[in-house]
């Protein structure tokens, strides 16, 4: 299992280009089971997330092909339309596919889902939706069974504002005989995203980017070509970490428009930010100041910007209060930013943090996708060396995360258990005796050998057909 050793104090200088966003990576993959013709895909990182969704398609009966940061797929050929649990239990957003298929071919069976462990986040509000379009749904054996001759137009209310369950909904809806009114929609830049990508295969969609979208289904759908935007979470993390150490960062292919509210509380903490049409510059001079700020549906704060803030937080000066109203239980960062030396207390869904002077270098654990950014970006703050341990959970949602760090300068290298069980010892000494950790020569020679190995592996392009 890998892991992420990080030395910290050094200032993030430079720029780097913004990957394609993961949240509109997979809706529009699972779209792409609407259309029999061929489509094309530009800037779709390649992530674990983004794997496990083609292994998912291609299981189906998907031909698909990845080339660099480009998929084709051709889903004329799809025989099965089943999402096994396997597959699902890895991630969340594999639910995304039971609105296309119930769309196209009348029966889906989807395992319910897994992924991130930060709250129950149930499906209640997609089976809500397809029934009032039609689908006969039934839940046994753990698989949502859902089954429809064709759906039916229908005014959809959700009883709250769900991302997927707009997504899906929409993704049934272009289909549907009819006119489908989806009340309550979620507004992020993701699902305008997803609907134009709909919109360039024939769908007749109106409202994108607002709380009301309006579908008028059509007989079917066609090829179509289309980039995926700017991933605005991964931008936001990447400011949150220059501001965090004082640095200067230039973002490239990242509009400002989809990011206004992360920016405005950047600012608030000290930052400089200047910007044009697509990218963003962060400057940090001085001190950081703390920031409250309460998380909720775009364009509020988000949710999946939570913890990285919070972990700029820690080390400024006052105290800031944070409220997550999203999901219950995405607190789980606190214990292990604490470790590193923050001083942070949880009383419900409101974390109070009291900015500290320095962090300290530790052994901590990711325990979900953010959580895990949240913990790179303390540890480039922290005197001497971290090493965070399941970065699975990054590679879900960051690509080539290690490599963008070190083009801005940081001294960051993913390192394998064997390699990491030479140096525990030297770690957990060091960590005791001091929190200014130095390492002997001989706890670190690696970082010469093996570092630039793993590193150059990380950095191969895939090609040819997915397996």
């Amino acid at each position: 299992m890998d892991k992420l050793l990080i030395d910290g104090g050094g200032r993030l200088n430079g720029e780097i280009a913004v990957s394609g966003a993961k949240n509109a990576t997979l809706p529009i993959l699972c779209a792409s089971l609407l259309s029999t013709e061929t489509v094309r895909l530009e800037n779709v990182p390649n992530l674990q997330d983004v794997r496990t969704t083609l292994r998912l398609l291609k299981q189906m009966g998907m031909h698909l092909e990845m080339n660099g940061n480009v998929v084709t797929l051709d889903a004329s050929k799809v025989n099965n339309p089943v999402a096994p649990y396997e597959l699902v239990k890895r991630m969340r957003a594999s639910i995304l596919v039971l609105g296309p298929l119930v769309a196209r071919f009348g029966h889906a069976q989807v395992s319910l889902p897994g992924g991130c462990a930060i709250g129950a986040r149930p499906v209640d509000q997609h089976i809500k939706g397809l029934t009032a379009m039609g689908a006969e749904i039934s839940i046994k054996h753990g698989f949502i069974d859902a089954r429809a001759q064709r759906l039916k137009g229908a005014r959809v209310v959700t009883d709250m504002i769900t991302v997927t369950g707009t997504e899906n909904l929409l993704m049934a809806a272009v289909l549907a005989e009819g006119e489908t009114v989806l009340e309550n929609a979620a507004r992020e830049p993701e699902v305008a995203d997803l609907a134009n990508f709909l919109i360039a295969m024939g769908a007749r969609i109106n409202g994108i980017g607002t709380g009301r979208l309006v579908v008028h289904g059509v007989p079917r759908l066609n090829s179509a070509h289309h980039a995926i935007i700017a991933d605005r979470i991964e931008a936001g993390t990447f400011l949150c970490a220059a501001a965090a150490t004082g640095g200067d960062v230039t973002l490239r292919g990242i509009t400002p428009l989809i990011l206004e509210t992360v920016i405005d509380k950047l600012r608030k903490a000290g930052a400089q930010v200047s910007a044009s049409d697509d990218w963003i510059r962060l400057q940090m001079q001085g001190h950081t100041r703390g920031v409250s700020f309460c998380t909720a549906e775009y364009p509020a704060f988000p949710t999946d910007m939570q913890a990285q803030f919070m972990a700029l937080n820690t080390i400024a000066a006052g105290t800031s209060k944070v409220v997550e109203t999203i999901f219950e239980n995405r607190f789980m960062h606190v214990q292990e930013l604490n470790r590193l030396g923050a001083n942070i207390t949880i009383d419900g869904n409101t974390a109070l943090v009291r900015g500290v002077d320095k962090l300290s270098g530790a052994k901590v654990m990711a325990t979900d996708l953010r959580a895990s950014a949240s913990l790179v970006i303390a540890a480039l703050v922290a005197n001497g060396q971290t090493l965070i341990d399941r970065i699975y959970h990054l590679d879900r949602g960051y690509e080539r995360m290690e490599s963008k760090l070190s083009a801005l300068g940081a001294s960051v290298s993913r390192v394998s258990e064997n390699i990491v069980n030479n140096t525990d010892e030297a770690l957990s000494n060091a960590m005791q005796d001091t929190t200014e950790t130095v390492f002997p020569n001989s706890a670190i020679a690696w970082q010469d050998t093996v570092g630039p190995t793993l590193a150059d592996t990380r950095g191969e392009v895939v090609r040819g057909e997915i397996i």
